[in-house]
């Protein structure tokens, strides 16, 4: 008797990626934010065939792209066989609905419903399940007639992970009702995580914050002894962590420094609003917190841009002016692709620059530790 075989893997979705350069940002810009693209693409499971672009002055307000762009994406996609299309800005609801009329069994989603895909998958408390489905059933509401008809002939996979997947919710009195729920459930859980913070006051509260996927849970680990899952994709951690961290001080020997340690989800460019509002009360780790270690990925081309957005979302939830280190993560590879750069140059530069102390480590290979740990500690005694 012949053995039988189960495949039980999930066959990868293709899809093909779409991005306008508008008029007057930097031509490498756009290849950037695909690249980013691509990079949540990989975190949902999809891999990436091929790549559209157009120059415009501003999005088509039918069909985001023009009309000989979205025949050349609907040629694209025949010759790809591919099984999604994703567009790296947010798409109205008009204009998902007239791409869709030039495809039959294609998603067409967007950099939003991409995120929030991802969030989805990885939320794993109920006040992060909860930040999610608010988030989704928020993003869902105005585009209503789109999901269904979209859902009524799709199985799943990317894009089609949440609210309106198993039930008929093309009410849109559902949905509010949904909302109004999930706000009063994440308002308990606000509450709840208040007190506890409230209970930690008389400690002094270190967070971890940066752009997704730098180092941060890496460091995490490193400082805590923890045994957070670090991946390198983007978003593999969401829910808030702490950790009671102590340090011996090597400047007066016999002394500890004991603080609390917080990990809080990455920020990233173009964040669907929806979630920001959502995780609010999960970034309130960051606002309360005594010092902020901003980590920052030096290997990365794009670190400079991607630590202004950082502090621009640092600005707007309240937390601007925190004593603050700058910790240069991933210093072996950018060494490795720089080899005569002389690093006490280096971090003279950006003392200067950014008016504040910085150091640099690499977390993977355990370089330069015991100076992060000093300077941590010099920071709290500041406080």
């Amino acid at each position: 008797m012949k053995p039988e075989y189960f495949y039980t893997a999930t066959k990868k979705e293709k899809a093909i990626l779409v991005g306008v350069h508008p008029k007057g940002e930097q031509t490498n810009r756009l290849k950037e934010y695909l690249d980013e693209l691509e990079a949540l693409a990989y975190t949902a499971g999809a891999e990436v065939a091929a790549r559209l672009t157009q120059h415009l002055d501003y999005p088509n307000p039918r069909t985001f792209i023009g009309e000989g762009k979205l025949k050349e994406l609907v040629d694209l996609v025949a010759f790809h066989s591919a099984d999604l299309v994703i567009f790296d800005d947010e798409l109205s609801p008009s204009q998902i609905r007239n791409i869709e009329k030039e495809f039959k069994e294609i998603k067409i989603i967007d950099r939003s419903m991409l995120i929030l895909d991802i969030f989805s998958k990885n939320a794993k408390t109920a006040q992060a399940r909860t930040q999610v489905e608010l988030a989704q059933n928020q993003y869902l509401l105005p585009r209503l007639t789109k999901m269904w008809t979209h859902l009524s002939k799709q199985k799943g996979g990317i894009g089609m992970k949440g609210p309106g997947e198993t039930e008929i919710e093309t009410d849109r009195r559902v949905i509010r009702t949904n909302i109004t729920k999930l706000q009063e459930k994440l308002a308990l859980i606000e509450k709840q995580s208040k007190v506890q913070r409230q209970n930690r006051s008389d400690k002094k509260r270190v967070a971890l914050v940066g752009y997704t996927n730098v180092g941060k849970s890496t460091i995490m680990n490193l400082l805590s002894h923890a045994d957070i899952l670090a991946e390198n994709k983007l978003f593999a951690t969401l829910d808030s962590t702490v950790r009671k961290v102590v340090f011996e001080d090597t400047a007066h020997e016999g002394r500890h420094v004991p603080f609390l340690l917080s990990d809080t989800v990455g920020f990233i460019r173009k964040l669907p609003t929806m979630l920001i509002e959502s995780f609010k009360s999960t970034l309130a780790e960051v606002v309360e917190a005594d010092v902020l270690l901003h980590v920052i990925d030096i290997s990365n081309p794009e670190f400079e841009s991607q630590m202004q957005l950082v502090k621009q979302t640092l600005f707007d939830i309240g937390a601007r002016n925190k004593p603050t280190l700058l910790v240069f993560n991933k210093i072996d590879e950018y060494l490795a692709h720089h080899p005569d750069t002389v690093l006490t140059e280096f971090e003279k530069s950006w003392i200067s620059k950014e008016h504040a102390p910085v150091v640099f480590i690499s977390a993977t290979q355990k370089t330069n530790i015991p100076e992060l740990k000093n300077k941590i500690i010099r920071l709290l005694e500041k406080q």
